[in-house]
Formats: structure tokens, sequence, C-alpha cells
């Protein structure tokens, strides 16, 4: 190892701890893939009450990166003739029953993968660990709203990527997380990558961490989803095969083997936009499952996820074949840190500074028009103002969380956010959500009807009261 590389990776080492400790993460793991080589810094615990060591092999939950598997399986399908991007989904899962007959009928599997199906964000059922729970998760959609036409706009949906699982399912006649395995994990030699529970604990893992009510961490007990959430969101891995994975993605379709996974048009063609996104910090646009967005005059592609006090971002920057993979365990710190820590290695291995947009000074007549709250099927945010500031609420629903037989996710309280200089568009400027950006969405009359965040539609419920 050079000198070089030596000081490039005590920089790196010095600047996770260092990021970790502002954002008070327990434990963290970021991997870079520069200059065709891996480097690795870890920092913290796997856990408060039980604490081991992170290192690179530490399993992470993976959340909604998950869906870059799900879709690269997918994509293996198309490749061999077996799926057509352009099918209507029913073709390949007859049994599926919505509440709009019509978009049962229209929505094919590409409004699916890049998430213009319309679909509301999810259904939370627990439908078991047997292997029909894509099954029963595909039957309890049946009470799952739409939020628009099937193509008439990006809406990120977990809901969807479920049913695409099963879709993998009824073309393959495995399960899903054998259709995964066998696609994808064992050809790429992803040893350290699961779905399982049974799995995971028997390596070292990491555990989410949210704050109590005396605002200190404390283990999030509940570990997983669900396994009908699998396909959106139930894989652990490391940092070292998260790595190995995007450096898959960069490449031209082959294993290092040389065995050719997907051809490299059909690859590539996962990172070209399909939809267009607004007003939002996670991209631009949508690949195929992919964000899209530029940074600091260079284009990347990205996909994070979040489970029970985890959080995972993975960036690539394919015209510098570049990676970084970061992983933390906290609720609260856990985004912040993931930002800081990517911002950091695009600046340090490539020059890239990504900052967030000014907003614009706070002004209370305006803000007013926006106060009020918005839901979906499973959260509602609140949106609040006064004489000082603009803020930000995010909860799960009393009725979700009464309804769950274990512990869910840690709300945000409010925190500030404050209007960006396009039209309706907001930066959430403070919290846990900090850097998050969205817009506003108003009806033919010019009425605020709706509010996007994180790629999701959040319908208005209530204003704010005269």
């Amino acid at each position: 190892m050079s000198a070089t590389t030596d000081s490039s990776q005590a920089e790196l080492t010095e600047s996770v701890a260092r990021i970790a400790a502002t954002y008070d993460v327990p434990g963290v793991s970021v991997g870079v893939w520069a200059d065709g080589r891996e480097s690795f810094a870890v920092h913290g615990v796997t856990s408060l009450d039980n604490p081991l060591p992170v290192d690179k092999d530490t399993l992470f939950q993976l959340g909604s990166a998950t869906k870059t598997f799900t879709a690269t399986a997918l994509m293996r399908l198309v490749a061999d003739g077996r799926v057509e991007l352009d099918a209507p989904v029913r073709r390949y899962v007859p049994e599926l029953v919505l509440p709009d007959e019509k978009a049962a009928a229209e929505i094919t599997v590409l409004h699916l993968l890049n998430h213009t199906s319309g679909l509301d964000w999810n259904v939370v059922v627990d439908t078991g660990d047997g292997d029909d729970a894509l099954a029963g998760f595909v039957a309890a959609m049946a009470g799952l709203r739409s939020i628009g036409e099937p193509g008439a706009r990006a809406s990120y949906s977990q809901a969807a990527y479920n049913l695409l699982g099963r879709v993998l399912e009824n073309v393959t006649g495995l399960t899903y997380e054998q259709a995964v395995s066998s696609l994808l994990l064992e050809p790429l030699g992803l040893t350290n990558t699961f779905f399982g529970t049974a799995d995971v604990m028997t390596r070292r893992f990491a555990v989410g961490h949210n704050t109590d009510e005396d605002g200190a961490l404390a283990v999030a007990r509940e570990w997983r989803l669900t396994r009908g959430d699998n396909p959106g969101g139930g894989l652990a891995a490391s940092a070292a095969d998260v790595l190995a994975w995007a450096r898959f993605q960069l490449g031209d379709g082959r294993t290092e083997s040389g065995e050719r996974l997907l051809p490299t048009g059909q690859l590539h063609r996962m990172r070209e936009r399909t939809v267009a996104l607004r007003g939002s910090n996670l991209g631009d646009g949508f690949g195929i499952c992919w964000f899209l967005r530029e940074a600091g005059g260079v284009r990347t592609i990205e996909h994070g996820g979040s489970t029970n006090g985890q959080f995972v971002e993975v960036v690539l920057v394919p015209e510098r074949g570049f990676a970084v993979v970061a992983m933390a365990n906290s609720g609260t710190g856990g985004i912040p840190f993931n930002r800081a820590a990517v911002r950091w290695a695009l600046e340090h291995y490539l020059g890239v500074v990504d900052e967030d947009p000014e907003p614009l000074p706070y002004d209370e007549a305006r803000a007013r028009e926006f106060v009020g709250a918005y839901d979906n099927d499973a959260m509602t945010l609140t949106v609040a103002g006064d004489v000082v500031e603009l803020t930000l609420a995010a909860a799960i629903k009393p009725e979700i969380r009464e309804a769950a037989d274990a512990e869910m996710p840690a709300d945000h309280p409010p925190a500030a956010m404050g209007l960006l200089p396009a039209a309706d568009e907001f930066i959430v400027t403070a919290g846990g959500l900090e850097g998050q950006r969205g817009f506003f969405s108003r009806d033919a009359s010019g009425a605020v009807v709706g509010i996007d965040l994180g790629g999701r539609l959040f319908g208005r419920v209530a204003a704010a009261a005269e």
C-alpha cells in the first residue's frame, strides 16, 4: 500500500469517526470504491445494550436498498424473455385485485419498477413467515387505494415492489428469497447478504436505536420487517457485500469470474431516466428503481433504505467508476450521518461538492397557505407555522401503531423547514429529516392538495383553522 493510499485511508477513518460522533450514532460502516480500490471505515458498536465493535462484515439492514436487488432480478427475467416490461402485471400475477379495477388491469411491470403505478405507499399487514407471505400480501392489496392513474406521475411505493416479488415467485416457481439468491446472490458471491433472521443471528449484526421518552438512545426491539415486505426492504448485508453489489452495477453485467448475468445494455438501462421527479433530494428522476441525480456537476445513481432505527445509503457515479456505501444504526442520527459521510467521500475522492439549496427568508403570509395535515395510508405529516418559522413533523398514524404487534420506528418531532425559490418547493433544515426536500401539490384551482416528501405523495386532509 502506497503512502498516498495510507493517508487516504487514515482520512476516511478519521472523518467517519468524527461524523458519527457529531450525530451521536452508536455504530457505522462505510465503504468506498475509488480508483479501482476498496476502502472501509467503521466506528462504534453494534448495540448499546450488547456492544460489539462494528467491522466491515457487520450486517446492517438495507431497508429499501433491497429494491435494487428486486429490480435487477426482474431485469434478468426480462433479458431471458420471461417477463416483458410493458406487459400488464396481471399477466404474471393474475390473482391481483385492487379497489380500482381499471388500475389493476392497466398497471405494467415497468410502472411498478419506476414507481408510476399510482399505488399508495404500502399495506401495513403481517402475513406471516410462511412461503405464502407474499401471496397473502397481494391478497391484502385489495384494500390499497390509488393516488393517481397508472403512468401519470411518480410516487414511491413499497407495495409496488412487494408485488414485484410476487412476479418473481410466479415466473420462477421459487419463493422470492430463493429467486433472488439463485439469480443474484449466489453468482455474485454475496455470502454475507441474507433475508432470514436465522441466517443473520449467527453473524455479527447491528441493531437499530431510537430515542426513548427521556430523549436517550435505546435499542429498537423490533429488528426486522415482515416477510411480506422482503422485496421492498428485507435484506441485511455487510458494507463489503453492498460495495461488491455497487461494483457489479458499475460494470458490464458480468461477475468477477466472467459469468454474464445481464447484457450490458439491460444493466445500464436501469440508470436511464424513465420518469422525472420534482423537488426531491433523492433525485430528479427514476431510472428502473434507481434514483437519478446531479451532484456537483456529476450524475449519480442512488438508493437509500430505512428500517426501525437503521439507515443505509448507496451512491454510484458511473462516469467516474466510483461508489460509496454508508450504514448507520440510529433512527435520529442515521440520515444526517449517511448524508455527511457520502458528501465527504464525494468531495475527498472526486472533488465533487454536493450542497443543499438555500431557503428563502421566512414569509409568514406565504407560509400560512401550506399549514395543515397531510397523510398517506400509514403516516401523517403536519406543517405548522408561526411568526418565526415553518415546521414539519412526521408521525406514524396512531391506529397503525396500536394495531402493530411490535415496536415501530420513532416519529419525527417538529423541525424547521424553509421554502425554496422554485415554486412551492421546500427543504427541512433541522432534525432527523434535515436536508430532505419536497414540494406542495396544487389542483387546477391552485389550492394546495398534497405534499411530496421522500418521493411519496401525502394528500391534504386538513388545513389550518382560521
